[in-house]
């Protein structure tokens, strides 16, 4: 395996070893006293105590925030920026998965800040009332394959008053450097491994199914698939098979750098479950994956058919899906919500309202509306796709 230096989105440096470099990134980046970012559960593991110690030998006054966990809430990010602004720190170091990574973008974003963080919800041009002055710089490093958030310009954070996440978004939650080294994913459980990658798939998915012209997203797209296809399985099986484990890593940054074209009814519909009943996201998103493909199926038919050949498919919209339906089998994903959720405990009028109004909405295929998001809930529940 063999390191490599990307530019695209942002300065990404690719390979094993590549947390080594950490010190040169907060170097190039004139970052003196970073705020290490990372969540609760990650923080005691002997992996980050030790990248902690070696950047402490070369950072006198790095500090460490990790009074969070997975699916983080707005008070979460409030309390890393009074840390930032206590210690006077000058850049963020974002390290963990999808929640570590948000909080970390936010916090640093937010830092420069007044007005409050739901203020800036991806919603028309609501990012332009941030100041965009005195933003530090972020360094975003990935210990899962699923987000991508390291090469995003958003952070998914929930509202706790109204149990709703949200996207929010600026251009300047890009990372300025990104670090991309599959030893820092390869203990990763195979179960962590199986819905991390289907959250990738999610992202590249959704965003080639998404309407409108941007043939780079899509290209983007096709690929981080390819990768998806190719290795997945091989990583959630030895989980030491670094290459398979930097394929991963690389769709994951494809898939978040794809879906500025736009996301889909996969994401609508996991978001309500991820704010109301701490579902890993990328669990959700599998579940939902083929029940949202057969609702939009003749939106999307042409475009499925047309990339069967490059992913080693035959060439039908239901070789596409027998492959999907395969995948969360051999990944041992359930097929139905109602194997991971209490079915009485939910509330589908309210989910499915919550889901209408998803960001994520506004780009699928096919037009939602309350009544579509209500049965697609009732059929991920009964397991029964669209025919």
């Amino acid at each position: 395996m063999s390191n490599n230096n990307w530019n695209y989105p942002t300065t990404i440096w690719v390979g094993k070893d590549r947390i080594k470099d950490l010190y040169l990134a907060c170097s190039n980046l004139k970052i003196q006293n970073p705020l290490f970012v990372t969540d609760k559960d990650l923080i005691n593991l002997p992996m980050v105590k030790e990248v902690i110690s070696k950047i402490k030998n070369r950072i006198n006054n790095i500090v460490v925030f990790s009074d969070f966990s997975g699916n983080p809430f707005g008070e979460n990010v409030e309390e890393g920026v009074k840390e930032f602004k206590k210690n006077n720190c000058d850049g963020v170091i974002a390290f963990g998965g999808g929640s570590g990574l948000d909080v970390g973008k936010a916090i640093a974003f937010m830092s420069a800040q007044t007005r409050p963080i739901w203020d800036f919800e991806d919603i028309g041009d609501y990012w332009k009332r941030a100041n965009n002055e005195n933003i530090p710089p972020i360094i975003a490093i990935p210990t899962t394959a699923g987000t991508g958030s390291e090469t995003g310009r958003a952070s998914a954070i929930i509202n706790k008053e109204t149990g709703v996440k949200k996207i929010i978004f600026h251009p300047k939650f890009l990372p300025s450097i990104v670090i991309l080294d599959p030893i820092l994913t390869k203990d990763l459980s195979p179960r962590l491994t199986g819905a991390t990658g289907m959250d990738a798939l999610a992202h590249n998915l959704e965003a080639f199914c998404a309407p409108g012209f941007h043939p780079m997203a899509d290209g983007i797209a096709i690929e981080g698939m390819k990768l998806i296809k190719k290795s997945l399985l091989n990583a959630v099986h030895n989980g030491n098979d670094l290459d398979a484990r930097s394929d991963l890593l690389a769709a994951a940054s494809m898939g978040s750098t794809a879906f500025q074209k736009g996301l889909g009814a996969i994401h609508s519909l996991s978001h309500p479950l991820n704010a109301k009943f701490n579902i890993h996201h990328g669990l959700s998103n599998a579940i939902f994956m083929p029940y949202v493909l057969t609702f939009n199926r003749e939106a999307i038919e042409e475009r499925i058919i047309s990339i069967c050949d490059y992913l080693n498919l035959s060439k039908s919209f239901n070789s596409f899906l027998e492959w999907i339906l395969d995948l969360r089998k051999e990944l041992e994903i359930p097929h139905k919500l109602s194997d991971v959720i209490d079915i009485n405990k939910l509330d589908i009028d309210e989910l499915s309202e919550m889901a209408l109004n998803d960001p994520s909405t506004a780009s699928n295929p096919k037009t939602l509306t309350i009544s579509d998001m209500k049965i697609i809930y009732k059929n991920s529940i009964s397991g029964e796709l669209f025919k």
